[in-house]
C-alpha cells in the first residue's frame, strides 16, 4: 500500500518539480496541464481488475501501449502540444518505475 501512495504522490510532485524548474514564469499553468494528463489513466477502466498493484501498465493498457508512448515522445517536437506530451512522457516514466518495482 505504501508503494501505491508513493507512486501517486510522485504523479503530483514530479510534474510540479519539472514545471517549477523548466517553466518558472508559468509553472502553475504548466503543472495543471501536466496533472491533467493523468486522465490517460482512464484506460485502466477497461482492465479487469481495474487496479492490480502487481501489473505493469506499460504495454497493457491502450493509452499506455508502446505505440501510444512513441506518439507521446514524437509530440515533444511540436511546440503547441509540448507540455501535454511532456506530461504524458513523465507519466509513462513514473508508471515504468512501477514495472521495475514489480520485477525486483
Amino acid at each position: 500500500m505504501t508503494a501505491v501512495i508513493v507512486h501517486n504522490l510522485a504523479h503530483v510532485l514530479v510534474p510540479g518539480a519539472i514545471a517549477w524548474l523548466f517553466f518558472r514564469s508559468r509553472w502553475r499553468r504548466v503543472w495543471l496541464i501536466m496533472l491533467a494528463t493523468m486522465l490517460v489513466d482512464l484506460d485502466h477502466l477497461l482492465a479487469d481488475p481495474v487496479f492490480d498493484p502487481n501489473r505493469c501498465g506499460l504495454g497493457f493498457h491502450p493509452l499506455h501501449s508502446w505505440p501510444a508512448i512513441a506518439l507521446y515522445v514524437m509530440a515533444l517536437a511540436l511546440p503547441w502540444v509540448r507540455v501535454v506530451a511532456l506530461g504524458l512522457v513523465v507519466h509513462m516514466g513514473l508508471d515504468g518505475t512501477d514495472c521495475l518495482r514489480i520485477r525486483w
